[in-house]
């Protein structure tokens, strides 16, 4: 294994995709690698992506494990082109779709920071202001989010529970996305979730002007390990990418950091996502229009 070796999504895409073939078959790692002739060792270092798979040896776990031809040969081809994008180092992941794949990394990942610029953070979301977001004519993503979603929450209550660090501009706070009682029902749960000791909320006032990564939302992950590089995830309407070169992962995390200076601190951020909950509530728009 190359001493520098870093495993990028689409490999660890692929490391789960062996665990789950394993796990299927209710095989232990001792029992699996003795079927094949690997040592427990070379087999969990596949799935957990701290070495490179090759593909001659994910044909013989499809082999050995009696997986569906079809389903094999699809990881072998993305191997294959893993393999061959690490050699070029360019990576463009066939088959392979980020947006699809996000929920995994948030299972995985021990540090989530979110800039958001429109929007409460995807894993905030409630089920009604998510399907409002959406427009309710994008299933396809809206299931995404709430798969984000319960990835996260699932992770609530481990026994080291994934950080979340979120900034995200004033101006969210006053968005009315799906009507007055969506929005305040949305402004609620953020209190309610800030609440949790692994999570950090910060809001950017108004009167900050114009800040770091204006217009230009991400999520940078982190990982436990030292194989898996920060993991800068980016989403619009027309697709999902990830960012891996960590020249720019340093450059989101920089950001991020900036943002977070500028931003009003937890509480003085919990006190005005409060005031705008209060004002968001039918009867006080209905009070205010009747003045």
């Amino acid at each position: 294994m190359p001493k520098d070796f870093r495993a990028t999504t689409l490999e660890r895409a692929i490391g789960r995709q062996l665990a789950g073939w394993r796990n299927e078959r209710e095989l232990s790692l001792a029992e699996a690698g003795q079927r094949v002739g690997f040592s427990s060792a070379k087999l969990s270092t596949m799935e957990n992506a701290v070495q490179p798979s090759a593909p001659v040896d994910i044909m013989a776990l499809g082999y050995v494990y009696k997986v569906p031809t079809a389903e094999w040969q699809a990881v072998v081809l993305r191997a294959q082109h893993a393999e061959q994008a690490r050699a070029s180092a360019f990576h463009i992941a066939m088959n392979f779709d980020p947006a699809a794949d996000f929920a995994e990394l948030v299972f995985e990942a021990t540090l989530l920071r979110v800039f958001t610029t429109d929007l409460v953070p995807t894993i905030f979301q409630l089920p009604g202001y998510t399907t409002a977001a959406m427009q309710t004519d994008n299933p396809v993503r809206t299931a995404r989010t709430a798969m984000a979603r319960e990835a996260w929450t699932a992770r609530l209550g481990d026994k080291d529970p994934l950080t979340v660090q979120a900034v995200f501009p004033e101006a969210v706070l006053w968005q009315m996305v799906g009507g007055p009682r969506v929005t305040k029902a949305q402004l609620l749960h953020l209190i309610e979730v800030s609440e949790h000791p692994a999570v950090t909320v910060q809001v950017v006032p108004h009167g900050a002007g114009a800040y770091p990564a204006m217009g230009s939302p991400f999520t940078l992950l982190s990982f436990p390990h030292r194989q898996h590089n920060d993991v800068a995830y980016l989403e619009t309407f027309l697709k999902s990418e990830y960012i891996e070169d960590p020249a720019l992962t340093e450059q989101c995390r920089r950001r991020f950091e900036a943002l977070q200076q500028l931003a009003l601190d937890s509480d003085e951020s919990l006190e005005l996502i409060a005031e705008a909950a209060s004002l968001a509530d039918p009867a006080n728009l209905a009070a205010i229009g009747a003045h």
